[in-house]
Order: C-alpha cells, then sequence, then structure tokens
C-alpha cells in the first residue's frame, strides 16, 4: 500500500519511524490531496524534486488541519527512509534554502544526538529569510537560523513531537562533542593580531601611507569593522540566548522536578489514607459481623431453651390431664355438688326409661293378631326378624 513504510527500513527510536509523527497528524496526511498527488511512488532520488519545489515551512493550518506540502514530504522521507548521505546532502545544499531546511527536520527526528549538533549547529550561520505557515493559514517571516534553534532548543516544532535530546554541555562534559568554535573566532583572532601589529607600525608620519604600505583602504577598514561589529553583536546575541534558555529550561525542569515529587508525595499520603480508611471500614465491619453472629447465637440459645420450657410444659400438661382424668373416672368427682349433680343426671334417664317401658307395656300388640302373624311371616321369608 501507499502508506506502508519501506520493508527495509529500520526502526527508530524503538518504532516505525512514521510512528514519530502523531496518529492523528499522518492521518491528516494521508487524506490529503497533496500525498495522494504528489508523494505517491517517490524515491530518495525523485524527492529532491519536490523538495526544491517547496516555497514555505509550516506544519498543519485551517480549520480541518490540512497538512502543508514540507510536512507530507517530511512523512513521505520517514517512510522511504533514505540514507544518511543523502540527507546530509540536503543539509549542504546552500542553492536551494527549504531542501537544506527538510533535511535539517529530517535528521532531528532520527539522527543521534552527536549527528544532530554536528549537523546543525554550523547552520546558526545562515541568516536567510524563509516563510513559515502558522495554524491560522497566515504567513510569518522567520529565518533559516531560528528554525535550526527552534529545532534544538524546543520540544515541538511543525506540529511534531521531537525526541528528547541532552544539553550541549552534559556532551561536552562526557566527551562526546568537543566544545563549539564560532565561525567568527577567526575574525576575533585577525583582530587580535592587528592590535598586536599596530603599535610597531606606528613610527610613520603620515597614517595614510601607512594604511597605503599595508595595502588597505580606510573605506574597507571601516566597512570590515563594521562586518566585525555585527558579527559579534550577533555572536553575543546567541550566546546570551543560548544562556538564558538553558538557564530558562534547567530553572522550569527543577520546577517539574519539584512538581512531581509534590505530586507523588501527594499520591502516597491519599494512598495510605485511603488504605487507612479501608482498613477501618474492615474492622467495623468484622466487629459489626462478629456482633451479629454473638447475637444470632444468643438468640438460637434462648429459641432452644425456649422451645425445651415449652415441650416439658405441654408434657407436664398432658400428664397432669392424664392422671386427673384417671382420677375422676376411678373414684369420681370428691364435690358433693358434682355428685348430686352426677346422680340426678343418672337418675333423669332411668326415669324417662321406666315411662317408656310402662307405655310399650300399655301399647304392646297382641302376638296372635293375624295381621302380626302375617307380618312375621313376610319378615322371615326376607330374612328378617320377626317383630316383637
Amino acid at each position: 500500500m501507499a502508506n506502508r513504510t519501506d520493508p527495509l527500513a529500520k526502526s527508530i527510536h524503538g518504532t516505525n519511524p512514521q510512528n514519530l509523527v502523531e496518529k492523528i497528524v499522518r492521518t491528516k496526511i494521508y487524506q490529503s490531496t497533496y500525498w495522494k498527488e504528489q508523494c505517491f511512488g517517490l524515491t530518495a532520488e525523485t524527492l529532491v524534486d519536490k523538495a526544491m519545489e517547496l516555497d514555505h515551512t509550516g506544519g498543519t493550518y485551517g480549520g480541518n488541519r490540512k497538512p502543508t506540502p514540507f510536512l507530507c514530504l517530511a512523512l513521505k522521507m520517514l517512510q522511504i527512509q533514505p540514507d544518511k548521505d543523502i540527507v546530509v546532502e540536503f543539509i549542504k545544499n546552500e542553492d536551494y534554502k527549504y531542501v537544506r531546511v527538510l533535511g535539517a527536520f529530517y535528521l532531528r527526528l532520527t539522527g543521534t544526538i552527536a549527528d544532530v549538533y554536528q549537523y546543525l549547529e554550523p547552520l546558526y550561520n545562515d541568516y536567510r529569510k524563509i516563510r513559515h505557515k502558522l495554524s491560522d493559514g497566515r504567513f510569518t517571516l522567520t529565518h533559516v537560523d531560528e528554525f535550526i534553534d527552534e529545532l534544538l532548543t524546543k520540544d515541538y516544532s511543525c506540529d511534531t513531537a521531537l525526541p528528547r535530546i541532552q544539553k550541549r554541555w552534559v556532551l561536552e562534559a562526557s566527551g562526546t562533542l568537543e566544545p563549539r568554535r564560532s565561525a567568527l573566532e577567526d575574525d576575533f583572532e585577525e583582530e587580535e593580531e592587528d592590535k598586536v601589529e599596530l603599535p610597531m607600525e606606528i613610527d610613520e608620519p603620515n597614517g595614510r601611507e601607512n594604511d597605503n604600505h599595508r595595502g588597505r583602504s580606510p573605506t574597507r577598514e571601516r566597512d570590515r569593522d563594521r562586518d566585525r561589529d555585527r558579527d559579534r553583536k550577533h555572536e553575543r546575541h546567541h550566546r546570551d540566548r543560548d544562556y538564558d534558555r538553558d538557564r530558562d529550561y534547567d530553572r522550569d525542569y527543577g520546577r517539574g522536578r519539584d512538581r512531581d515529587r509534590d505530586r507523588d508525595r501527594e499520591r502516597d499520603r491519599n494512598r495510605d489514607r485511603d488504605r487507612d480508611r479501608h482498613r477501618l471500614r474492615d474492622d467495623d465491619y468484622n466487629r459489626d459481623r462478629e456482633r451479629d453472629g454473638r447475637e444470632r447465637e444468643r438468640r438460637d440459645r434462648d429459641r432452644g431453651r425456649h422451645r425445651s420450657r415449652s415441650r416439658s410444659r405441654d408434657r407436664r400438661d398432658r400428664d397432669w390431664e392424664d392422671g386427673e382424668y384417671r382420677r375422676r373416672r376411678g373414684r369420681g368427682s370428691a364435690s358433693p355438688r358434682g355428685r348430686g349433680e352426677d346422680g340426678g343426671s343418672r337418675e333423669e334417664p332411668k326415669r324417662k326409661k321406666e315411662k317408656k317401658e310402662k307405655k310399650g307395656e300399655g301399647n304392646a300388640p297382641d302376638p296372635n293378631d293375624p295381621e302380626i302373624i302375617e307380618m312375621n311371616k313376610l319378615r322371615a321369608s326376607l330374612g328378617l326378624k320377626p317383630l316383637k
């Protein structure tokens, strides 16, 4: 596919080279028209022609964050991964400043710390103007040395996160880099030599003849002094800016480290507080469970005791009722009232029975009655008892 990294490409900083550009920006580049039309099928040789057509730098711009051709070509270089010699030739190209800036941006993303300082620091002497597109789509004027300074000192450039690099003085202390030599030091040495040689040639009566004797015109000497002063001011400005930048970075780094330490301390304190709160909650929960267990055991014990007491009471009541019934049945009621009531109740059925017998004797049928004899025969044939 057109967006796939070259299979022969090596991993950069332990990851796919294209992953050095953030996912959202990379997706915007893949969807842009410039990537689909101009960057398709480019190689390390044909990419130079597209780089020569650049007329500005920048990251993404506009409301939909459209990528610039500069950023598209940078991602294409990450995809095909050209040789280091080609990238160095990009940086050393003095005819096309945007080709030089593109090579410097790619080397800052993929190069080692020593290569970054070795090949990018000489570009501090390039004062040519370049156009940079802002996020709102407008253009601003900057210089090549300012762009290089942004690459070496900032963590973000052209909407791309730059890999972290160490400070130069750390590398100088470890012996990785040699002390930086400014391009103006030769002029300073020549100026010091001129100051030393000037008292030896002052014996001439006329200063103009001395200048003519040395082959230098006053106008040329003034221009050269003016150039030296300007270069000296520029060098001093860069030195002061580097010093201030390093000091600000160290101060910000110290503040950030203190802030991180305070944040970690506060996090540990909150963790201890949460741990104590959970421990107290667990203790309360265990204490409640033990109290509930004890209350449940007490209730079960009371319920068992009450059940056994009720069972023994029921057995005692049942035994008492059985004994009372036996006693009453055996000897009757001990109360004379009860005996009177019982006797009266027993005498009443006897009287009624006697009255019925008397009535029955008076109304008894005659056994010799033919109707009764006939009825008894019929009952005998049916298997019934005869009438009395």
